[in-house]
């Protein structure tokens, strides 16, 4: 009665499921004949005994690899259904449309075979519960994960060696087109050409992605890009379109492969996520194959400075961008104690900062540093290693600018030519249409005036650019053209100026200088050094403002210098010349002040008058340090109380002085303010 023994009436009062699977999209679409193979099995079911309203079809997961279940929610129908109980056939063309992993496929026969569900394909029909049938399909599932992996190396085999002649279709992006003889050109578009170029270039001059996006914003420039279809269309400018162009080799002219790798699929992940290797990983980089718009170093010194660009100063240790802060040493300093890139910190005044042990490790920072006296002093080693320089510098600033200029007025004009070309040819397309279809009359009389209107905006644009004009290229003053022809000599003049910015200064010194490292020698002197590009280092020992006398090391040598000049008659101002040029420093100051030695001099009792040397004596009072001192406390916390207004009390019009009664009644009240006894003074 049954076409197979292993059928009971058991599994036919269940339902026959066929289970249809092609691994990729294309195959779904091209290869027909193989989905009607799989679609014929209704046929196959039907002969087995199931009648057609129990025969059941699942093909959610056409298009859709068997390497793994976990995105395949046809596979997980079926699971379900023979959980529960509710499938008697599992009907498959073969096995490797079920599962081509054995992790997945062993897990299905266990269930199966536990639920009485039986596996039938091509060659038969099988009962995963028996000892034959397990045996025979856990074969086939075996054979199957093989088969995957043979089929798959054998294919990259392939891929791999027409890749390495460079001969490898691999999709190209925007300006490269192939033709029907598979060789590789530029696009026959002559805009599109130029503004990929103009890409380029404008990159070297602003150095930033995001700057190009803005000078294109500013002369309303758009980019080519494709679309879905592969067709060219005009888009206006984004960062990532600019990346894109900027990163990708074929516009150097090199062929390359593998410059991608897959990272396994999670379970939520329908599709495996791709991470980007550096270039010394791809696996095949070929030059000189298609045509270039670039040269290969000109394509390596854009991707430094795309790299450089990435502020990620702790983990990359890169310098990211100039950037208009007051630090102008920032992305450049490194710490002397640990090796680690410094951070900027503006929070309490510019300082520099060494911050990776804490965020690693909780560790206390490892230095403050504060940025103004550093930069400073590289400032002036810049202007000294710069000063025998002389360079035309105006002359070759005035070149490019016009050279930019042209290319720029280029594109503007390409543009309108093809806003008019696509206007005419709108026109055209509307004087060609029969007045009897008139929706598709209305349509193309649509995009007609579409075309007129933008047409219309762009020429009104370019008017307006027309009559405001560009500045004029020697607009600068006769002494600016002069600095600019001699920079080496003239920049530390115009460096305080307005004529350049803070990114401009910062690009200057990026210039000459790879990266300045900087430790705190003494609490007083930060020692810096300086690695200039190409390997040349200058070491330098930048004194820093401290707090007090007492943290310069060099005090006590100072105090003794002052009572030997002291001794010699020499007056403050004499003394503090003296001592800055044995190179002696004030707390705050790179060189001693009058104060200082004042200060000094009077602590060290030395006075240049007589009375200076004798306490004024008031009789019947007492000033607020004889007061301080008989109750044995400081005179500040004295006149401390005095501004509060605790102790109320008047200069003397004739002293200038706070003067309290020398009684010991006056010494007992402050002993009981002082004991919190009582609350106010008044004198």
């Amino acid at each position: 009665m049954y076409s197979s023994e292993l059928i009971t009436p058991q599994h036919l009062a269940r339902k026959a499921v066929i289970y249809i699977r092609q691994s990729t999209p294309h195959q779904v679409v091209s290869h027909q004949e193989s989905l009607r193979l799989q679609y014929a099995l209704h046929d196959r079911a039907r002969q087995l005994g199931w009648p057609d309203e129990a025969i059941a079809i699942i093909d959610d997961d056409l298009g859709l690899t068997a390497a793994s279940a976990a995105h395949r929610e046809g596979f997980h129908t079926l699971i379900a259904q023979v959980t529960l109980e509710q499938v008697g056939l599992i009907l498959s063309y073969d096995v490797t449309r079920l599962s081509r992993n054995c992790s997945d496929w062993y897990p299905l026969l266990d269930l199966c075979g536990y639920k009485g569900c039986l596996i039938a394909d091509g060659d038969g029909v099988y009962d995963p519960a028996t000892v034959n049938g397990r045996l025979l399909l856990g074969l086939k599932g075996t054979l199957s994960e093989w088969e995957r992996h043979t089929m798959k190396a054998r294919l990259t085999a392939g891929l791999i060696h027409k890749a390495q002649r460079g001969e490898l279709a691999l999709t190209l992006p925007t300006g490269l087109v192939r033709n029907g003889q598979g060789k590789v050109l530029k696009i026959p578009n002559q805009e599109a050409q130029a503004r990929l170029a103009l890409v380029f270039e404008t990159f070297l001059q602003c150095r930033s992605a995001s700057r190009v996006v803005d000078e294109f914003n500013r002369h309303d420039l758009l980019l080519p890009r494709r679309d879905r279809f592969g067709d060219l269309v005009w888009k206006a400018p984004r960062v990532a379109a600019v990346l894109s162009i900027l990163k990708h080799p074929a516009y150097a002219g090199a062929f390359t492969y593998g410059r991608t790798r897959t990272i396994r699929r999670e379970a939520a992940q329908r599709r495996p996520s791709l991470t980007r290797l550096p270039q010394a990983e791809w696996r095949i980089c070929i030059p000189d194959v298609y045509p270039a718009y670039i040269s290969w170093e000109t394509y390596l010194q854009i991707q430094a400075m795309l790299k450089d660009n990435h502020a990620e100063y702790d983990r990359n240790k890169t310098r990211g961008i100039p950037r208009p802060g007051k630090a102008l040493l920032h992305g450049l300093v490194y710490c002397g104690e640990c090796g680690h890139k410094m951070v900027v910190q503006y929070k309490g005044g510019t300082r520099y900062i060494c911050n990776y042990l804490r965020q690693q490790y909780r560790t206390p920072v490892c230095q403050y540093i504060a940025a103004d006296p550093v930069d400073t002093r590289v400032v002036d080693a810049f202007f000294q290693a710069l000063s025998p320089v002389e360079l035309d510098v105006y002359a070759q600033a005035v070149a490019k600018r016009q050279q930019q200029a042209e290319r720029v007025a280029k594109a503007q004009a390409q543009h309108l030519e093809r806003l008019r070309y696509e206007a005419a040819y709108c026109e055209r397309q509307f004087h060609h249409v029969d007045p009897a279809h008139r929706h598709v009359a209305a349509e193309l009389e649509h995009a007609w005036e579409v075309a007129l209107q933008a047409l219309k905006q762009a020429e009104a644009a370019h008017q307006q650019r027309l009559q405001v004009g560009t500045p004029p290229e020697h607009a600068l003053s006769p002494a600016l053209q002069a600095a600019f022809r001699a920079i080496g000599a003239k920049l530390p003049e115009l460096w305080p100026t307005d004529v350049l910015s803070q990114a401009q200064r910062k690009a200057l010194l990026r210039c000459l200088i790879d990266k300045v490292v900087i430790q705190r020698a003494r609490r007083d002197q930060i020692h810096t050094r300086i690695v200039w590009r190409g390997g040349e280092t200058t070491t330098l020992e930048v004194p820093v403002a401290v707090g007090a006398l007492t943290d310069l090391p060099t005090a006590p040598q100072m105090a003794q210098q002052i009572r030997v000049l002291f001794a010699e008659g020499k007056s403050d101002d004499e003394m503090a010349r003296q001592l800055t040029q044995h190179g002696y420093r004030s707390p705050s100051q790179p060189t001693v002040l009058p104060s200082t030695v004042k200060g000094m001099r009077l602590k060290l009792g030395l006075m240049q008058q007589r009375a200076q040397s004798h306490p004024r004596r008031i009789p019947g009072y007492l000033t607020v340090p004889q007061l301080a001192q008989a109750l044995a406390i400081t005179p500040h916390w004295i006149y401390h109380q005095i501004k509060r207004g605790t102790i109320a009390i008047t200069r003397d019009a004739a002293t200038r002085l706070y003067l309290f009664p020398d009684t010991p009644q006056t010494l007992e009240a402050f002993r009981q303010l002082q004991a919190g006894q009582r609350t106010a003074l008044r004198y």
